[in-house]
């Protein structure tokens, strides 16, 4: 079990079996017991997983996501964010353990946390609730995320 404890908060981690992780000169070394197949892959996994532990620790994650649409917004409630999306109903959002959501807006969220995992999964799970639309562009996507627009049915019609 490896624990890396920094100003932002603690975040434990388990090691493989054939994996060892050292602390030395303030640099984290990870090796490996053997170059077997499986031992290689573990290795380059737990140092990748150490090194978003230690960047979470000191700075944290965000993931910001915008709602594009034409009534599409969004407002931070007590307990988490209340997302109009195109549906008949208010969309209710809880955080997940370790995760704050914040409102930025009517149309922007930004999710962060020290967990690099639970911040794409939060985001992922806000995204779902409206994926952009393949025709039009609308739904919630990530910032600077590129949605290819197909055209229309009436796109090959030659008049």
């Amino acid at each position: 079990m490896v624990t890396i404890t920094g100003p932002q908060g603690v975040l434990s981690q388990s090691v493989g079996r054939g994996i060892s992780v050292e602390v030395t000169d303030g640099h984290v070394i990870v090796s490996r017991d053997s170059d077997a197949k499986k031992l290689r892959e573990l290795h380059g996994l737990t140092r990748t997983l150490l090194a978003n532990m230690v960047t979470g620790v000191t700075e944290g994650f965000q993931k910001t996501l915008d709602l594009v649409g034409v009534g599409y917004r969004v407002q931070e409630s007590e307990n988490g964010l209340i997302i109009q999306a195109g549906y008949s109903h208010p969309v209710v959002i809880q955080p997940l353990e370790g995760t704050i959501v914040a409102a930025e807006g009517n149309t922007r969220i930004h999710v962060r946390g020290i967990d690099k995992q639970r911040v794409g999964e939060m985001a992922a799970r806000i995204r779902t609730i409206r994926r952009p639309n393949a025709y039009t562009g609308k739904g919630i996507r990530y910032l600077n995320e590129q949605v290819k627009t197909k055209p229309g049915k009436t796109a090959g019609r030659v008049r």
